[in-house]
């Protein structure tokens, strides 16, 4: 059969299909061109720091930590040179059989290897992790001989902090450690975790603390090319770190050491203020520890030795803990009479050793009371009968009131972390710190509690110290601060950190003065006179006792007190009267009378800082020679927490004070001779 074709029809076909072709390939070059324009054009930036990023790597340059020095320029913080072994993991194959090979060069132990596998958790893989520090010369020499045979493995030299004082000041200077999880988590969260990156230790306590962002300084960056195995090839481009700030502070370092030795074995705080601008002296909180331990991760032992023991040498007693102030609480009170008009200088009362209040018997320290006292006499022999009968006239909203522009009952600013409020009792106080309504009545027997210093009065060193430097410095109340010049490391410019008055408090002249001159008797004839015996200088000040335990009416006798329950020993001073150069308050943690243990070490801070010596203070008088003493002067200081009644109505009688913060106290311990108030100075 004969098959016909058109070729007018095959030929249209066949355009047909080269046209449906060649669209076809267009579309698709057209989409490759419209990918490759996307890529190259739209998207270069982010495809060249992709590429960028797997050949380049930046390594941090960790800044050098600022130094600290004291007022005369004494180095307390520094940093030193010394050898670390480090493991840079992306060049190594076997990492377990490295460390193990290392381990038979020089003692590795259990701990260096755990800090190490957690540093390597955290770093990137081309950068150096540390396996040991403080190398000797001998074990460097080791590690770089073998170094040919271990790849990856390096001996660099860095800087450690380093505290040349040891154990003087280390509450107030601080420390460094390294840099937890949680500690990263705050750094995140304050947007400065590149500058972080690469440093490995940051402030912990004290100024190491609070001035981290000046001491710290500014992380520089460096660099780096690498190949696929991430190895490093060549370095690009350097950005130098830029050091921390240096600080220089108003702490006289050796005045510091004067006041903790004065301490020896006991506990206790000692603040010494310069009146006239708020800068601090000295800051002693006694036990105290190595600073130098914490730098490189404190061991398991030496934290369990710290932690466990029971005088809590990690505890800044200065700012942190609180205690009933007892009668250095006395001026205060009696400069609040004179303020408000309850009592004149010259006015007396007749002190028959006890005062009544709502059917509770209040009683003196002196069996048969002082006689005739008035504001100076009551400040000289410190007469507690003289301040039940304020307190009682002025109340608790008016010694509350009177009080608080002191400072007592809230925090300082000054700048160390850590510190405590204190308490400033008030009715409005209390219901906010009880929460059943029958523990939220004040009752009238503890206002007379606070009159002498105690009940739930409860301040710090600290605010104690301030308040004093306010009251002789004519009412001006500073801001207490620690550092005095932070100094730029890059222009040594000195930024002097300004005296900040908070307040001025109005006060007038003569009340000042009748106050100041009662407490410079106090040292001339009263119950601070031993300690002061022979003084080339002027000095006033105030011995006080808080009771650490209720005694419930009955008589302390020291002796047959446990040593921990025994009392507080507090005495506040300043020098020279005339000009006052420095306020201080020193606590002895259960020192017992005032006069007998915090006194002497103020007279041997206060030698030092105006004379220039270091002769320690006379020896202080045993109880028997102090008790005579007070028979011949007529009374000493009493101060208890809760002062000895006789027919106490149980639903009157006052809640227990708060206990002082440093030490959990235990029960209290019975003493012989009921309805008897302490003798203490």
């Amino acid at each position: 059969m004969t098959e016909f074709r058109a070729p007018a029809v095959e030929l249209a076909r066949f355009r047909l299909r080269v046209v449906v072709a060649a669209v076809f390939v267009l579309v698709c070059f057209g989409l490759l061109a419209a990918r490759f324009h996307h890529l190259q054009v739209k998207r270069h930036d982010y495809f060249l720091t992709r590429a960028e990023d797997n050949r380049i790597a930046l390594l941090p340059v960790v800044p050098h930590r600022g130094t600290i020095v004291d007022r005369k320029g004494v180095v307390l913080a520094r940093n030193y040179a010394t050898y670390t072994l480090e493991i840079t993991p992306s060049q190594v194959r076997d990492l377990d059989a490295t460390l193990d090979e290392l381990a038979s060069l020089l003692p590795i132990d259990g701990r260096d290897r755990r800090r190490f596998r957690k540093l390597y958790e955290e770093s990137r893989n081309f950068e150096s992790v540390p396996l040991r520090s403080r190398l000797t010369d001998e074990e460097v020499a080791r590690v770089v001989s073998q170094r040919y045979r271990l790849p990856g493995v390096d001996v660099k030299a860095r800087l450690l902090r380093d505290y040349p004082q040891g154990t003087t000041a280390s509450h107030v200077i601080g420390y460094i450690g390294r840099i937890t999880e949680r500690d990263v988590e705050r750094i995140e969260e304050a947007g400065n975790a590149a500058n972080y990156r690469g440093s490995q230790h940051m402030g912990k306590a004290g100024l190491e603390q609070s001035y981290e962002h000046e001491l710290h300084g500014t992380t520089g960056f460096e660099q780096v090319e690498v190949n696929a195995g991430g190895r490093a090839v060549r370095a690009l481009s350097h950005t130098p770190a830029t050091s921390g700030n240096d600080l220089e502070l108003t702490l006289d370092i050796e005045l510091q050491k004067v006041a903790e030795k004065a301490f020896g074995d006991r506990r206790g705080a000692l603040v010494a203020i310069e009146p006239s601008t708020g800068g601090v002296l000295a800051l002693a909180s006694m036990p105290t520890y190595d600073p130098n331990l914490f730098v490189d991760g404190i061991s398991t032992q030496d934290w369990k030795a710290l932690n466990d023991s029971p005088d809590h040498p990690m505890l800044h007693r200065a700012i942190y803990s609180t205690y009933p102030p007892g009668s250095t609480f006395k001026p205060f009170m009696a400069l609040a009479g004179l303020e408000t008009g309850k009592r004149t200088a010259r006015q007396a009362i007749h002190d028959v050793g006890y005062f009544n209040s709502g059917g509770h018997r209040f009683m003196d320290d002196k069996i048969g009371g002082h006689g005739m006292v008035d504001l100076h006499k009551s400040i000289v022999v410190s007469c507690n009968t003289y301040y039940y009968q304020l307190a009682n006239d002025l109340g608790i909203e008016g010694i509350a009131g009177f009080m608080a522009p002191f400072g007592f009952g809230e925090r300082t600013g000054i700048d160390l972390p850590g510190e405590a409020t204190g308490v400033l009792p008030s009715p409005e106080w209390k219901r906010k710190r009880f929460k059943k309504a029958e523990q939220q009545r004040w009752f009238g027997g503890e206002t007379i509690s606070v009159g002498i210093g105690q009940g739930y009065n409860a301040y710090t060193p600290l605010q104690l110290a301030n308040a004093l430097a306010a009251l002789v410095s004519r009412g001006r109340l500073y801001r207490p601060h620690v550092v005095k010049y932070v100094v730029d490391s890059r222009t040594g410019e000195r930024r002097a950190v300004e005296p900040e008055p908070l307040r001025q408090i109005p006060l007038r002249d003569a009340h000042l003065r009748a106050v100041l001159d009662a407490m410079v008797d106090v040292n001339r004839t009263g119950t601070g006179k031993r300690a002061f015996k022979g003084a080339p200088y002027t000095v006033g000040g105030k011995t006080g006792t808080a009771q650490v335990f209720s005694l419930r009416g009955q008589r302390y006798v020291e002796g047959r007190v446990r040593e921990r329950l025994r009392d507080h020993s507090w005495f506040v001073a300043y020098a020279p009267a005339e000009n006052p150069k420095i306020a201080l308050a020193v606590l002895v943690e259960n020192g017992g009378f005032g006069a007998q243990s915090a006194a002497p070490i103020a007279r041997q801070v206060i030698d030092y800082y105006l004379l220039d010596q270091r002769a320690g203070a006379p020896a202080a008088e045993d109880e028997e020679g102090a008790e005579s003493e007070e028979g011949a002067e007529g009374g000493g200081e009493a101060s208890p927490a809760t002062p000895a009644v006789e027919s106490a109505t149980p639903a009157e009688e006052p809640t227990a004070p708060p206990q002082p913060r440093p030490v959990p106290q235990p029960a209290a311990v019975p003493a012989p001779q009921p309805g008897v108030a302490r003798s203490t100075r």
